[in-house]
Protein backbone atom coordinates (compact mmCIF):
# COMPACT_ATOMS: atom_id res chain seq x y z
CA UNK A 1 0.00 0.00 0.00
CA UNK A 2 1.51 3.58 -0.96
CA UNK A 3 2.14 5.51 2.27
CA UNK A 4 1.39 9.06 1.56
CA UNK A 5 3.05 12.13 3.22
CA UNK A 6 0.81 14.59 5.20
CA UNK A 7 3.01 17.61 4.63
CA UNK A 8 6.40 18.53 3.79
CA UNK A 9 8.67 19.77 6.84
CA UNK A 10 11.57 20.94 4.87
CA UNK A 11 12.11 21.77 1.36
CA UNK A 12 16.27 22.26 1.08
CA UNK A 13 18.09 23.21 -2.59
CA UNK A 14 22.21 23.02 -2.91
CA UNK A 15 22.21 25.12 -5.22
CA UNK A 16 19.41 27.74 -7.38
CA UNK A 17 21.09 28.87 -10.01
CA UNK A 18 24.99 27.99 -11.22
CA UNK A 19 26.14 26.97 -7.79
CA UNK A 20 24.73 30.43 -5.73
CA UNK A 21 22.07 30.43 -3.34
CA UNK A 22 21.76 27.04 -0.35
CA UNK A 23 17.74 27.46 0.59
CA UNK A 24 16.54 25.47 4.03
CA UNK A 25 12.93 26.37 4.13
CA UNK A 26 11.39 24.95 7.49
CA UNK A 27 7.50 24.31 6.69
CA UNK A 28 4.70 24.94 8.36
CA UNK A 29 1.54 21.89 7.98
CA UNK A 30 -0.52 24.62 7.10
CA UNK A 31 0.58 27.88 5.13
CA UNK A 32 3.48 29.01 4.02
CA UNK A 33 4.05 32.16 2.24
CA UNK A 34 7.14 32.56 -0.01
CA UNK A 35 7.80 36.75 -0.45
CA UNK A 36 10.29 38.73 -2.12
CA UNK A 37 11.52 40.90 -4.87
CA UNK A 38 11.51 40.08 -8.33
CA UNK A 39 14.51 38.16 -9.46
CA UNK A 40 15.32 36.33 -5.89
CA UNK A 41 14.22 33.05 -6.78
CA UNK A 42 10.39 32.55 -5.14
CA UNK A 43 9.11 30.96 -8.41
CA UNK A 44 12.62 29.06 -8.82
CA UNK A 45 12.02 27.62 -5.50
CA UNK A 46 8.85 26.29 -6.72
CA UNK A 47 9.64 25.08 -9.55
CA UNK A 48 12.61 23.02 -8.79
CA UNK A 49 10.35 20.74 -6.39
CA UNK A 50 7.46 20.72 -8.08
CA UNK A 51 9.35 20.00 -11.54
CA UNK A 52 10.94 16.93 -9.14
CA UNK A 53 7.40 15.70 -8.16
CA UNK A 54 6.24 15.56 -11.81
CA UNK A 55 8.29 13.15 -12.62
CA UNK A 56 6.34 10.83 -10.41
CA UNK A 57 7.75 7.41 -8.82
CA UNK A 58 8.29 6.56 -5.48
CA UNK A 59 9.81 10.04 -3.36
CA UNK A 60 12.62 10.47 -2.74
CA UNK A 61 14.19 8.90 -5.92
CA UNK A 62 12.71 11.07 -8.65
CA UNK A 63 14.00 14.24 -6.77
CA UNK A 64 16.18 16.61 -8.86
CA UNK A 65 20.07 16.42 -8.31
CA UNK A 66 20.60 18.86 -5.29
CA UNK A 67 16.64 18.86 -3.96
CA UNK A 68 15.96 17.45 -1.02
CA UNK A 69 12.30 17.33 1.14
CA UNK A 70 11.76 16.26 4.29
CA UNK A 71 8.11 15.02 5.07
CA UNK A 72 5.92 14.13 7.70
CA UNK A 73 5.68 11.16 8.06
CA UNK A 74 9.54 10.35 7.61
CA UNK A 75 8.80 6.88 5.97
CA UNK A 76 6.37 8.25 3.39
CA UNK A 77 7.29 7.40 0.00
CA UNK A 78 4.41 9.26 -1.95
CA UNK A 79 2.79 13.15 -1.95
CA UNK A 80 0.11 14.14 -3.44
CA UNK A 81 0.25 17.66 -4.74
CA UNK A 82 -1.22 20.29 -6.84
CA UNK A 83 0.26 23.38 -8.76
CA UNK A 84 -1.60 26.47 -9.49
CA UNK A 85 0.16 29.14 -11.68
CA UNK A 86 -1.05 32.12 -12.41
CA UNK A 87 -0.61 33.37 -15.90
CA UNK A 88 -2.97 32.84 -18.97
CA UNK A 89 -0.21 31.68 -20.80
CA UNK A 90 -1.62 30.41 -24.22
CA UNK A 91 -1.56 26.65 -24.88
CA UNK A 92 1.25 26.34 -26.97
CA UNK A 93 3.07 27.26 -23.77
CA UNK A 94 2.61 23.63 -22.15
CA UNK A 95 2.28 21.81 -25.87
CA UNK A 96 6.00 19.89 -24.56
CA UNK A 97 4.82 18.55 -21.25
CA UNK A 98 1.42 17.41 -22.98
CA UNK A 99 1.70 16.85 -26.21
CA UNK A 100 -0.94 13.77 -26.28
CA UNK A 101 -2.93 15.21 -23.28
CA UNK A 102 -3.01 18.88 -25.74
CA UNK A 103 -4.48 17.05 -28.85
CA UNK A 104 -7.41 15.80 -27.25
CA UNK A 105 -8.41 18.67 -25.18
CA UNK A 106 -7.86 21.69 -28.07
CA UNK A 107 -10.91 20.98 -29.91
CA UNK A 108 -12.77 21.49 -26.90
CA UNK A 109 -11.49 24.55 -25.57
CA UNK A 110 -11.23 26.09 -28.81
CA UNK A 111 -15.07 25.39 -28.94
CA UNK A 112 -15.79 26.88 -25.69
CA UNK A 113 -13.82 30.37 -27.17
CA UNK A 114 -10.68 29.17 -25.16
CA UNK A 115 -6.74 28.68 -25.77
CA UNK A 116 -5.55 29.12 -22.57
CA UNK A 117 -3.56 27.44 -20.21
CA UNK A 118 -6.53 28.23 -17.79
CA UNK A 119 -8.73 26.88 -20.08
CA UNK A 120 -6.48 23.37 -20.36
CA UNK A 121 -6.54 23.44 -16.43
CA UNK A 122 -10.34 23.61 -16.31
CA UNK A 123 -10.65 20.89 -19.31
CA UNK A 124 -8.83 18.49 -16.71
CA UNK A 125 -10.91 19.49 -13.27
CA UNK A 126 -14.56 19.26 -14.91
CA UNK A 127 -13.11 15.24 -15.49
CA UNK A 128 -11.46 14.72 -11.54
CA UNK A 129 -14.64 16.75 -10.78
CA UNK A 130 -16.71 14.02 -12.39
CA UNK A 131 -14.91 11.51 -10.27
CA UNK A 132 -15.68 13.50 -7.11
CA UNK A 133 -18.97 13.34 -7.32
CA UNK A 134 -19.18 9.74 -8.08
CA UNK A 135 -17.04 8.79 -5.43
CA UNK A 136 -19.34 11.08 -2.65
CA UNK A 137 -22.23 9.52 -4.26
CA UNK A 138 -21.21 5.96 -3.90
CA UNK A 139 -20.03 6.67 -0.18
CA UNK A 140 -23.62 8.44 0.59
CA UNK A 141 -25.60 5.60 -1.20
CA UNK A 142 -23.23 3.23 1.36
CA UNK A 143 -24.44 5.32 4.43
CA UNK A 144 -27.68 5.58 3.29
CA UNK A 145 -27.98 1.64 3.49
CA UNK A 146 -26.54 1.31 6.70
CA UNK A 147 -29.41 3.41 7.87
CA UNK A 148 -27.01 6.43 8.55
CA UNK A 149 -28.80 9.70 6.93
CA UNK A 150 -26.98 12.12 9.07
CA UNK A 151 -23.61 10.60 7.69
CA UNK A 152 -25.00 10.48 4.11
CA UNK A 153 -26.15 14.14 4.78
CA UNK A 154 -22.83 15.23 5.65
CA UNK A 155 -20.92 13.99 2.87
CA UNK A 156 -22.99 16.41 0.71
CA UNK A 157 -22.31 19.28 2.33
CA UNK A 158 -18.78 20.34 0.98
CA UNK A 159 -19.61 20.42 -2.66
CA UNK A 160 -23.00 22.44 -1.62
CA UNK A 161 -20.57 24.49 0.46
CA UNK A 162 -18.24 24.96 -2.74
CA UNK A 163 -21.22 25.68 -4.90
CA UNK A 164 -22.18 28.61 -2.29
CA UNK A 165 -18.66 29.87 -2.27
CA UNK A 166 -18.54 30.27 -5.88
CA UNK A 167 -22.07 31.68 -5.94
CA UNK A 168 -21.04 34.74 -3.49
CA UNK A 169 -17.65 35.55 -5.24
CA UNK A 170 -19.47 36.01 -8.73
CA UNK A 171 -22.05 37.65 -7.08
CA UNK A 172 -21.37 41.13 -8.71
CA UNK A 173 -21.51 39.58 -12.56
CA UNK A 174 -24.82 37.89 -11.67
CA UNK A 175 -23.36 34.56 -12.18
CA UNK A 176 -24.20 31.26 -10.96
CA UNK A 177 -23.63 27.68 -11.24
CA UNK A 178 -26.35 25.36 -12.00
CA UNK A 179 -26.54 23.08 -9.14
CA UNK A 180 -28.75 20.04 -11.43
CA UNK A 181 -25.87 19.68 -13.82
CA UNK A 182 -22.43 17.31 -13.47
CA UNK A 183 -20.18 19.30 -15.18
CA UNK A 184 -19.55 22.92 -14.49
CA UNK A 185 -21.66 25.58 -15.81
CA UNK A 186 -23.36 28.74 -14.70
CA UNK A 187 -26.50 31.15 -15.45
CA UNK A 188 -26.17 34.53 -16.44
CA UNK A 189 -29.55 36.50 -16.76
CA UNK A 190 -30.97 33.40 -18.51
CA UNK A 191 -27.90 32.50 -20.68
CA UNK A 192 -26.04 29.36 -20.14
CA UNK A 193 -22.12 29.74 -19.66
CA UNK A 194 -19.32 27.25 -20.07
CA UNK A 195 -16.39 27.71 -17.81
CA UNK A 196 -14.54 28.89 -20.41
CA UNK A 197 -16.32 31.63 -21.44
CA UNK A 198 -15.37 33.46 -17.93
CA UNK A 199 -12.87 36.14 -17.09
CA UNK A 200 -9.45 35.13 -16.69
CA UNK A 201 -10.32 36.09 -12.39
CA UNK A 202 -12.99 34.01 -12.25
CA UNK A 203 -11.20 31.22 -14.44
CA UNK A 204 -8.20 31.01 -11.53
CA UNK A 205 -10.34 31.38 -8.16
CA UNK A 206 -12.56 28.79 -10.34
CA UNK A 207 -8.99 26.55 -10.45
CA UNK A 208 -7.84 27.22 -7.56
CA UNK A 209 -11.13 26.52 -5.09
CA UNK A 210 -11.78 23.26 -7.72
CA UNK A 211 -8.61 21.73 -7.34
CA UNK A 212 -8.68 21.60 -3.35
CA UNK A 213 -12.18 20.77 -3.14
CA UNK A 214 -11.68 17.51 -5.52
CA UNK A 215 -9.12 16.26 -3.25
CA UNK A 216 -11.63 15.01 -1.47
CA UNK A 217 -10.29 16.13 2.36
CA UNK A 218 -7.43 14.00 2.05
CA UNK A 219 -4.12 15.65 3.29
CA UNK A 220 -1.68 16.56 -0.05
CA UNK A 221 0.32 19.71 -0.86
CA UNK A 222 -1.07 22.54 -2.64
CA UNK A 223 1.48 25.12 -4.55
CA UNK A 224 0.49 28.19 -5.78
CA UNK A 225 2.83 30.49 -7.85
CA UNK A 226 1.98 33.95 -7.32
CA UNK A 227 -1.93 32.71 -7.90
CA UNK A 228 -3.19 36.63 -7.17
CA UNK A 229 -2.75 38.25 -10.73
CA UNK A 230 -5.96 37.65 -11.72
CA UNK A 231 -7.84 38.51 -8.79
CA UNK A 232 -9.30 41.80 -7.68
CA UNK A 233 -8.21 42.77 -3.72
CA UNK A 234 -11.29 41.34 -2.28
CA UNK A 235 -11.04 37.48 -3.93
CA UNK A 236 -6.89 38.00 -2.72
CA UNK A 237 -7.82 38.00 1.26
CA UNK A 238 -10.21 35.35 0.98
CA UNK A 239 -8.16 33.13 -1.10
CA UNK A 240 -6.03 31.15 1.91
CA UNK A 241 -8.85 30.84 4.81
CA UNK A 242 -11.44 29.43 2.05
CA UNK A 243 -8.44 26.72 0.29
CA UNK A 244 -8.85 25.76 4.08
CA UNK A 245 -12.13 25.64 4.64
CA UNK A 246 -12.63 23.13 1.84
CA UNK A 247 -10.11 21.22 2.76
CA UNK A 248 -8.47 21.67 6.26
CA UNK A 249 -5.86 18.79 5.69
CA UNK A 250 -4.16 20.91 2.56
CA UNK A 251 -0.59 22.39 3.16
CA UNK A 252 -0.30 26.01 1.16
CA UNK A 253 3.13 26.68 -0.08
CA UNK A 254 2.68 29.53 -2.35
CA UNK A 255 4.81 32.81 -3.57
CA UNK A 256 3.36 36.80 -3.85
CA UNK A 257 3.96 40.32 -3.83
CA UNK A 258 0.34 40.89 -2.29
CA UNK A 259 -0.15 42.19 0.26
CA UNK A 260 -3.68 41.37 0.47
CA UNK A 261 -2.87 37.74 0.27
CA UNK A 262 -1.44 38.12 4.39
CA UNK A 263 -4.37 40.11 5.42
CA UNK A 264 -6.81 38.20 7.12
CA UNK A 265 -4.12 36.69 9.89
CA UNK A 266 -1.38 35.17 7.79
CA UNK A 267 1.82 37.54 8.45
CA UNK A 268 3.22 35.12 10.80
CA UNK A 269 3.05 32.52 7.55
CA UNK A 270 5.52 35.16 5.44
CA UNK A 271 9.06 33.90 4.94
CA UNK A 272 11.72 36.29 2.70
CA UNK A 273 13.89 34.62 0.45
CA UNK A 274 16.66 36.30 1.69
CA UNK A 275 15.89 34.54 5.54
CA UNK A 276 15.93 30.84 3.85
CA UNK A 277 19.48 31.35 2.18
CA UNK A 278 22.81 30.05 3.21
CA UNK A 279 25.65 31.78 1.92
CA UNK A 280 28.31 29.30 0.58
Amino acid sequence: MQKYADYIKRIEIDSLWSGKKHIVWELSPKVNILSGINGQGKSTIINKVVKGLAQGGEFPSHMLKGVRLDVEPEDARWIRYDMIRSLDSNLAQVMADEEGSLRQVLPVVKGGGGGSLLDFQLYHLQRKYLDYQVNIGNRIISELQQGNAEAAQQLSQKKTRFQDIIDDLFRETGKKIVRTENEIRFTQIGELLMPYQLSSGEKQMLIILLTVLVEDDQPYVLFMDEPEVSLHIEWQKRLIDLCLELNPHVQIILTTHSPAVVMNGWMDAVTEVSDIEIKN
